[in-house]
C-alpha cells in the first residue's frame, strides 16, 4: 500500500501505521548511518580521532538546514543528531581502545 500523506490520515489507526512505517524505514537509514560509522573507526587510529569538533557542527549546520527546508524545528532535528553523533562517537572511542589493546 501507498504511503497516506498525514492530512489524508481519517482515523488514529492509519495515523500510527504510518507512523509504524516512517519508524522502520528510520531504523534501515540509521543503520545504513551506522554501517558507514563502523567502517570510520577502522581508518581512525586512537579514541582521540572519534570526536572532530568541526565535523561535528559541519553536520549538525547541514541538519538544522535541512529542517528548516523541510519544515521541522531546527532544533528537533539537531537534538536527535547530537544525542545520535554522541552515541557513535563513544562506539568509535570504544572500538579504538579496544584496536589499541590488541597491538
Amino acid at each position: 500500500m501507498a504511503p497516506r500523506k498525514a492530512k489524508d490520515c481519517a482515523n488514529m489507526d492509519e495515523v500510527r501505521a504510518e507512523i509504524d512505517r516512517i519508524d522502520a524505514t528510520l531504523v534501515d537509514l540509521i543503520g545504513e548511518r551506522f554501517s558507514y560509522v563502523d567502517r570510520a573507526w577502522q581508518f581512525k587510529q586512537s579514541p582521540a580521532e572519534a570526536r572532530v569538533p568541526w565535523r561535528i557542527q559541519q553536520v549538525i549546520d547541514k541538519v538544522r538546514a535541512r529542517a528548516v527546508e523541510k519544515g521541522l524545528p531546527p532544533e528537533l532535528a539537531e537534538a536527535l543528531w547530537r544525542q545520535m553523533i554522541g552515541w557513535f562517537i563513544q562506539y568509535e572511542e570504544e572500538k579504538l581502545r579496544d584496536k589499541g589493546d590488541d597491538t
